[in-house]
Formats: C-alpha cells, structure tokens, sequence
C-alpha cells in the first residue's frame, strides 16, 4: 500500500514574524511563571544549573536519543506522524533556516525551567512527581483532538527529560538535551523538505 502524504493543517497559516513572535511571547510567560512560583512558594529550591562539559555532553547523547526515538516513532507511529507533520507544517514552513536556533533555544530553555527546574522539585523529586510534572508538559503540547498522538509523546519526552533531570541533579542536561532534539528535528525537517534551488 503507498504511503500517504500526511495532510497539511486546517489552519491559517501562519507568519515568519507571527511564530517567532509566538515564541518569544511563550518563552517570556513560561519564565515568568517559573520565576512566580519561586516567589509566591519559598519552600520550593529549584534544580541547580551547573556549567560542565559532561554534563553538556550527556544533554547532547540525550537529545540524540531522543531524536531518534522520535524518528522511529514518526516512521512506525501513523498518528503521531500527522500529528508531527500538522505541528511541523504550521509552525517549522515559514521558518527561516537561523530562526531553527530560536526554536531550539527558547522552548529549550524556557520549558525546562518551568516544568524541570521549578515543577519537579516543587512536587518532588519521586516518580509521581516525575509523572505530574511530565503529564503537564505534554498538556503544553496540546493542539486540539485530533493531536492527541503528539501529547502522548510530548508526555513521554518529559519523561525521559524529568529522567535525566533527577539522575544528573542538574538542570543543563535536559535543557542542553531539549534544544539539540528541537534543533535537529527541525533542521532535518526543513532540509529534506526545501526545494531545489533553480539553475
């Protein structure tokens, strides 16, 4: 049976300037509400950020696992393939090659702050607490029923991120893991789908 080419989304589409505006909105209220929750709940000590090249390196073996996990799952996985394909469409198309450096800095950072950073230790560091704040990241992901697949996965990536968040105890690996999966996912996606320059 041929492989069918995932729709493209139901959606206006969107501008260059509309998403990187998007995302600089996003990144600052997801910093915002991490920096509250430090204010407003002084019980809460957020998970320490420590500069080191293994832990850098263990952030860059994580996003590549990661990437390939997710291209596995995109090739096995019909659902989260369109589900993948109506995010990357709407948002990665209209991006210029640089603003994929964006992409993969300011969710990178923002998100792991939030939910790694300030939500785990928050709820604590066991295994609900792992759970929750994982769950609540892939809420984040949420872009209506019919993407439901990329929630679950989202899930799943907090998962592996809140992981090496409380196996390391330190915040730059799944920030450093989180930007190298966002980058070259988006780059790889980007790549293969330009078109040819003309002659």
């Amino acid at each position: 049976m041929p492989e069918q080419t995932p729709p493209t989304p139901n959606v206006e589409p969107l501008t260059r300037f509309q998403i990187l505006i998007a995302m600089g909105v996003t990144a600052v209220v997801l910093l915002l509400v991490s920096r509250l929750w430090l204010v407003f709940d002084t019980s809460v000590t957020m998970l320490p950020l420590q500069w080191s090249g293994a832990a850098v390196l263990w952030g860059i073996g994580v996003g590549l696992g990661i990437t390939g996990a997710s291209a596995i799952a995109y090739r096995l996985w019909p659902a989260y393939r369109q589900s993948a394909e109506f995010y990357l469409e709407l948002v990665i198309r209209p991006l210029a090659l640089p603003d994929l450096i964006w992409l993969g800095l300011l969710p990178g950072m923002s998100e792991e702050l939030l939910f790694r950073g300030v939500m785990l230790p928050a709820i604590g560091f066991t295994w609900s607490g792992l759970i929750i704040s994982s769950l609540c990241f892939g809420v984040l992901h949420f872009s209506g029923s019919q993407q439901w697949s990329y929630v679950i996965w989202a899930t799943v990536i907090g998962l592996l991120l809140g992981y090496s968040a409380l196996a390391t105890g330190n915040l730059l690996v799944p920030i450093v893991a989180h930007i190298t999966t966002n980058f070259i996912s988006s780059l790889f996606w980007k790549l293969q789908r330009s078109e040819p320059q003309p002659r």
